[in-house]
């Protein structure tokens, strides 16, 4: 009687701790929204080699204690050209996918996904050569999300329906 106990006692922990935890599924690319830096539908890959997330950033500018940049550039569809000003962002080393050390700026925004805004941490970088505006790493993605490479838009088609 006390091994049934014990083992109803186990599995009621267990379900509350998956339910308490559950996590998205995710694809390997999706469709993600910026509101406080006014962009939607952003292209986005994730990457679960990469710590930290990043978004292409151009014109970068720091000048008496404030950043300043645009997002995008212009031969993205979505580029509005707005210049952003940053009172708030942090000087990190990033270890770029060549394995070389860069110093990039950090900023604290928010990205919404699934119908949910999530607070995140941006590098800025130029990343026109890449095929996407925005990379998500695991710092972001971990204890939120499950990263299934098989699927894609899952965000964006949910918020499409």
């Amino acid at each position: 009687m006390q091994y049934i106990l014990f083992f109803l006692t186990l599995v009621v922990l267990f379900i509350n701790n998956f339910l308490e935890k559950e996590k998205k599924i995710i694809g390997r690319t999706d469709k993600a929204d910026f509101p406080l830096l006014e962009l939607k539908d952003i292209d986005a890959k994730m990457d679960t080699g990469a710590y930290t997330s990043s978004i292409h950033c151009v014109d970068i500018r720091e000048m008496d204690q404030t950043l300043q940049c645009s997002f995008l550039d212009a031969t993205h569809p979505e580029y509005n050209g707005k210049r952003f000003t940053f009172k708030n962002y942090d000087i990190s080393a990033v270890k770029s996918n060549t394995g070389k050390v860069e110093v990039r700026y950090a900023i604290r925004t928010q990205i919404t996904l699934f119908g949910q805004t999530f607070p995140i941490t941006l590098t800025l970088s130029p990343r026109e050569d890449m095929r996407f505006p925005v990379l998500i790493g695991r710092k972001f993605l971990s204890g939120k999300f499950l990263v299934d490479p098989q699927l894609e838009n899952q965000s964006y088609n949910q918020k499409l329906e």
